[in-house]
């Protein structure tokens, strides 16, 4: 009986050690995630790298650390280091939503924008149940992507899908999306040659409703 009570009060003991542990190495991550972003607001870029680095090592479930490293690294330019960063930040936390928003940025700056499509869309959609807001932004984000790219169809895509989660949640992003939307269709729809055939164009249009088939 007394050894039973003996493991039992050693295993509370272990409980109790690794909890202050734990609770010390966050207070310690904090206190350097702060002195990081004092001194990168200061303009000392290579001390608040050295900090927050010290921080995910300290403890590389430090969700803030990652991401002001992440965003330091995209501050400066180095979307190649900072996608490695995110990639990091979301081994030890997979749950950690916005390191593959920053990811999608990084992958979008290196030129690989089916990737960082694929993240952004998935970032979006993910927040729209419980931050509908945040969703809406990453959307407008995505859209501006296509905009840049030249893509109209994936572009009105995406606006219709803002004006479904605004409803009721932005009614001034709605309105916007809608009339975009609007918008797009028609240069869509002017760019299909069965609907909208070539001035003149009666054997071109047949021409091309035939290559449709």
């Amino acid at each position: 009986m007394r050894s039973r009570t003996r493991r039992a009060f050693d295993a509370v003991l272990v409980a109790a050690a690794l909890f202050a542990t734990r609770a010390a190495h966050a207070g310690s991550c904090d206190e350097l995630v702060a002195s990081a972003r004092a001194h990168e607001a200061a303009g000392d870029r290579d001390v608040a790298l050295r900090q927050y680095n010290d921080a995910v090592t300290l403890d590389p479930t430090c969700e803030p650390a990652w991401l002001g490293l992440g965003a330091l690294r995209e501050r400066a330019g180095d979307a190649a280091e900072a996608e490695r960063v995110y990639d990091a930040a979301l081994l030890h936390v997979p749950t950690l939503s916005a390191a593959v928003a920053g990811r999608a940025r990084s992958r979008y700056r290196l030129g690989r924008a089916e990737e960082a499509e694929e993240d952004m869309r998935g970032y979006a959609e993910r927040l729209v149940a419980h931050d509908p807001r945040a969703a809406l932004a990453a959307f407008v984000e995505l859209a501006s992507w296509y905009t840049a790219q030249g893509r109209p169809p994936a572009e009105l895509a995406c606006w219709r899908r803002i004006a479904d989660v605004a409803r009721g949640v932005d009614p001034a992003l709605e309105a916007r999306a809608r009339t975009t939307s609007t918008a797009l269709a028609l240069v869509v729809a002017s760019a299909d040659p069965v609907t909208h055939p070539p001035r003149g164009g009666l054997l071109r249009s047949v021409a091309a409703r035939l290559r449709l088939r």
